[in-house]
């Protein structure tokens, strides 16, 4: 009932009554083989799109009033569902009426002159947004596989994602663009799309030598109007972001047709086949910082695989051929950067933890009958002695979770930065049906354990030193999903040896105090005691008119400038590119735009300069 009325703004009260009778059946309906309950679904969600349909048209006849005597109301907790079509229609013209009045105020910050303005551009805005309403209410009515087969879908996902949060059903498109984003190389446009603060899907960067490049005719900048494949049009205004993203990323779309618009309002469209590309913002890279004692900086976006598995360019390669460029550089330090990385192939993960321990056991893990199986590393050696930070954050997510678990539990880096997801689970991928390759099933089938016995199964990995990060406690952690696996542990007895660290407890001391007199980070636990105070509180009615909408819009304004400031605020001075990896970029100007955008992130990351400052700490201490 979620994934079809998340909001309340379809469905009325008696058809809710309808659904009901199925209420605590369905897992008998489908023991028994009988899905004829998606009849009632179907039938009911599709008379409630087709009465929303004429509830937008009735309302853009009727004239959109944008000086309304009356208030929009926000609540925690669902609204009742509408018990008439009347009910329905007021609804949602006074959503209606807010989405034209924020798009309004979203164009300026000064009131006044926005005032002046509504006469000459409400009509337009109106249509723009009556339109948007009228496209997806159209897009879900009809589908490009049918309304019927949609709600299989639809319903597929749902029960998936009863089990646990990570058990998902995938139809090809949405298997590949999965596959795709754990993979170094995939099927590409040559294209990176953005949206634009007008929503609007524009060209990021184009790649040189790609399908798009070769045209001689696509800009950075340029607008897509309309994709096209496979004999279906999908306008943007109307496509969602997930469709948009599914044909651009997806292999299943190998042919694409582009309808762009250039900046001088030329439109025109082109024909592109996809090809096998390396994705440059998915892969590992490296930076020396600072000038007089040099530390090493590595990033890993994912634990990514090769397409060819012969190809030597997954993960763990990738961050052994940085490190040696890195070593060549004589560094001090090594930062290992996992902020933001949800994980990946757990094969390229243990390969990796491998190469930073001589040898010994890596994790434990256990299937449903609760069988375990040790995984260890049985090479001699480490790619790297020197002492070690490892950042992370809320979005470090499983794979990341078992590296830095490893990592911790032999004492071989100081874990800097905020709890991790929680994600202690491993999934892999099903065909449902031997000889129909459209429907798959990703299942959780594995937990991993660290070697002590202890999971981060739904608590995450605590770090050693915690960094204030803006809106932190709202993150969507494994802790706030109802159907997350529990946390426990198991009793074994594994042996290895944990690196005594002489320098740990001083460098962690250091930090500590370090962060706790921070300008930057004491703003941040300030922002964050505001922003919690707004959640907790009840919100207002807001008035529905241009000055209660205004105000509504820029009651954040000042936290987001803080956020914006801090984000652009320069922490490291002095950052340059390994030789080796200088020499494979400079004639080739994407890559150097793509290494001086890297650049900028690492130069005004202030966790960045924290792992610098505790580096910079073991390095004095251990050279008194």
């Amino acid at each position: 009932m979620r994934e079809m009325d998340d909001n309340r703004m379809l469905l009325l009260q008696e058809e809710v009554d309808l659904l009901s009778k199925h209420k605590y059946k369905i897992d008998d309906y489908i023991t028994g083989n009988d899905c004829s309950f998606f009849t009632d679904f179907v039938s009911v969600y599709k008379t409630a799109l087709e009465r929303n349909t004429d509830i937008i048209s009735e309302i853009v006849y009727d004239g959109i009033n944008l000086n309304s005597t009356d208030s929009i109301y926000y609540s925690k907790e669902h609204f009742p569902y509408r018990t008439s079509k009347e009910q329905l229609k007021k609804f949602i013209g006074k959503k209606i009426v807010y989405d034209v009045l924020e798009d309004i105020a979203k164009l300026s910050k000064n009131r006044d002159s926005l005032k002046a303005q509504i006469p000459a551009m409400e009509n337009s805005i109106k249509a723009k947004i009556a339109d948007a309403y009228m496209c997806r209410t159209e897009a879900l009515l009809n589908p490009k596989e049918g309304l019927d087969q949609n709600m299989y879908h639809r319903f597929y996902e749902a029960f998936c994602s009863y089990f646990d949060p990570h058990t998902n059903y995938f139809n090809y498109d949405e298997k590949s663009t999965f596959i795709s984003a754990v993979s170094d190389e995939n099927y590409s446009l040559g294209i990176y799309v953005s949206q634009n603060e007008n929503e609007e899907i524009i060209i990021q960067e184009v790649v040189p030598g790609g399908p798009a490049y070769k045209t001689q005719k696509i800009d950075k900048g340029d607008q897509i109007l309309k994709l096209a494949s496979e004999n279906t049009e999908y306008p943007v205004t109307c496509a969602s972001l997930e469709t948009i993203t599914n044909i651009v990323f997806s292999d299943a779309y190998r042919t694409v047709e582009l309808t762009l618009r250039k900046n001088d309002g030329t439109v025109y469209t082109v024909n592109l086949e996809k090809k096998v590309m390396r994705s440059e913002d998915n892969t590992v890279y490296s930076f020396v910082i600072g000038d007089t004692l040099p530390m090493g900086y590595v990033k890993i976006p994912s634990f990514y695989t090769a397409r060819d598995e012969n190809s030597f360019h997954g993960c763990a390669d990738d961050v052994a051929r940085e490190i040696a460029k890195l070593n060549e550089e004589n560094i001090n330090g090594l930062i290992i950067d996992l902020q933001f990385n949800g994980g990946g192939s757990m094969e390229e993960v243990t390969k990796l933890a491998g190469m930073f321990i001589d040898f010994g056991p890596l994790t434990v893990v256990t299937g449903r009958n609760r069988s375990r199986n040790v995984i260890k590393d049985y090479l001699r050696g480490s790619i790297y002695n020197g002492p070690i930070v490892i950042l992370v954050n809320g979005f470090s997510a499983s794979a990341s979770e078992f590296f830095t678990g490893v990592m911790q539990d032999y004492g071989r880096a100081i874990v800097a930065g905020n709890t991790t997801m929680g994600k202690a689970t491993m999934q892999t991928i099903f065909q449902l049906q031997q000889n129909n390759p459209t429907d798959f099933v990703k299942v959780t089938i594995d937990k991993f354990y660290r070697i002590t016995g202890k999971s981060n199964q739904y608590i995450g990995i605590v770090p050693d030193i915690e960094i204030p990060s803006y809106l932190n406690d709202f993150l969507p952690r494994e802790n706030t999903d109802a159907t997350a696996l529990a946390n426990d542990s198991i009793d074994v007895r594994l042996k290895f040896r944990k690196e005594k660290l002489d320098y740990r407890e001083y460098a962690i001391k250091q930090s500590r105090e370090r962060i706790s007199q921070d300008a930057d980070f004491n703003e941040i636990l300030s922002v964050n005691k505001t922003i919690k105070k707004m959640y907790e509180e009840d919100k207002a009615p807001v008035a529905l008119n241009f000055d209660g909408v205004f105000n509504d819009v820029h009651t954040m304004d000042a936290i987001w400038k803080s956020i914006s400031t801090f984000e652009d605020k320069l922490q490291i001075n002095y950052i340059k590119t390994p030789r080796d990896t200088y020499q494979r970029i400079m004639y080739d100007d994407f890559l150097v735009n793509t290494n001086e955008y890297r650049e900028k992130l690492v130069k005004t990351n202030p966790y960045i300069k924290e792992g610098i400052n505790i580096l910079t700490d073991i390095y004095n201490l251990e050279n008194k």
